[in-house]
Parts: C-alpha cells; structure tokens; sequence
C-alpha cells in the first residue's frame, strides 16, 4: 500500500513536470492561445471526474461481486487522493485571491 502511494506521488510529479515542459514550449513558440490556464483547469478537472466516476464504478462492481477488494480500496483511494488535491488546490487559490483583495492600490 506504501508502494502505490509512493508511485502515485511519483506519477503527480510527473503530470507536473510534463504541465511546465507544455507551458515552456508554448510560450517559446508564442503560442499563448493554445495553452491558457482555463485549458489547464478544464482538463484537470475532467481527470477528477474520470477518476471519481472509476472509483463508484469499482464499488457498484464489489456489490455485484465482480471486483476484487483490493480494486475497490485501491479506486478508492485514488477518489479520496485526487479530491484531498482539488480541496487543497481550491483552499490556495481562494487565499491567493484574498491576499490580491488585501493589496494596497
């Protein structure tokens, strides 16, 4: 169970990596149209509702008796990791937001 944590981190790293390699190339292509931040959340937002609509089906599997336990707790897992994410990520954009409002103009 460590093990698949570790490379669950491993992989978010990776997906972070690979997002600031695109955004180089963009810029050093002068491409700012094709890659925006709305494109960016968009797609993260639909990897979490893939991940989230994996992990209910994983379940619905369990209660017919078609799935293993060991899928179940690892989709479940995986649902609980990606919605910590967005929840951390929603909590610093909001105080990055409130800190801008503090600023003196």
């Amino acid at each position: 169970m460590v093990d698949n944590i570790g490379g669950k981190v491993s992989q978010a790293i990776g997906a972070y990596l690979n997002t600031a390699k695109m955004a180089d190339k963009a810029v050093a292509a002068g491409e700012d149209d094709s890659f925006n931040f709305g494109n960016l959340v968009k797609s993260a937002i639909d990897q979490v509702t893939k991940t989230q609509k994996k992990s209910e089906a994983v379940s619905a599997q369990a209660v017919l008796g078609k799935a293993d336990l060991t899928d179940v707790v690892q989709a479940v897992t995986d649902a609980e990791l990606t919605l910590q994410t967005v929840m951390t990520v929603r909590d610093r954009l909001i105080g990055a937001y409130q800190d801008i409002m503090r600023m003196p103009i």
